[in-house]
């Protein structure tokens, strides 16, 4: 008897997970039509745990202001932080703002920075984060946790293997992230061996809106490329 209440539980498990897959292309046939209206846009990632007065929500705001001023939109995450900083730069500068919410246990709501016809829900991350990569012309990269750290390294990771174009990868904040890219550069490349002396430039580190945008347009201008494109 306990036998057969497994295989039941388990084919109820089955079943639930091959009805799960209409709900996945429903993201991603939702996420498709609306992302390949939006124009080239630059991903903006950070923690949603930064309160307004922190320096880098401050920076966020700047930089996001001065990409639609340079004729880019901004994807953020959706949410509060330095994903509603950068929102909010890109409703200020009068450019796209886009938000790409996730249904979290915590932190996550939308903020009010986000257009009213660019706002997506998400249930699944890794939906989420197809929506990014494929839609993003650049990814900036802010001071943040875990999920910030997993966009910035599938990025980097997707360049590396060839499975997506080259884009800028720009981190924000020396005194945030020299610990990690020292990391990378003792450990991973000169100890072990782990990644080649090539892969580190993909990664750029600044401190300010004007080499954020100096990067970007630098690398479409060789493109032979500019923000209509």
């Amino acid at each position: 008897m306990r036998k057969e209440k497994h295989h039941k539980g388990w084919n109820a498990i089955k079943t639930n997970d091959s009805w799960a897959i209409f709900k996945i292309m429903g993201e991603f046939v939702n996420g498709f039509e609306k992302m390949s209206k939006i124009g080239p846009c630059v991903s903006i990632f950070g923690s949603a745990r930064t309160n307004p007065d922190n320096e880098y929500y401050k920076l966020a705001v700047k930089v996001a202001h001065k990409i639609v001023d340079h004729g880019y939109g901004v994807i953020t995450g959706g949410g509060p932080g330095i994903m509603e900083a950068g929102n909010k730069g890109a409703h200020l500068g009068g450019g796209t703002s886009v938000g790409l919410n996730i249904d979290l246990p915590f932190e996550q709501h939308d903020n009010p920075y986000i257009d009213s016809d660019k706002s997506l829900d998400f249930d699944y991350f890794f939906v989420r984060k197809v929506m990014f990569v494929k839609y993003s012309q650049g990814f900036v990269v802010m001071p943040g946790g875990f999920g910030t750290l997993d966009e910035l390294f599938e990025a980097i990771t997707l360049i590396q293997t060839h499975k997506i174009e080259k884009f800028p990868i720009i981190l924000v904040g020396t005194d945030f992230w020299k610990g990690l890219l020292g990391w990378i550069k003792e450990t991973l490349l000169d100890k072990f061996g782990n990644i080649s002396e090539k892969d580190l430039d993909l990664i750029h580190l600044v401190d300010n809106e004007d080499e954020v945008i100096t990067i970007l347009d630098s690398f479409y201008k060789e493109s032979g490329l500019s923000p209509n494109f």
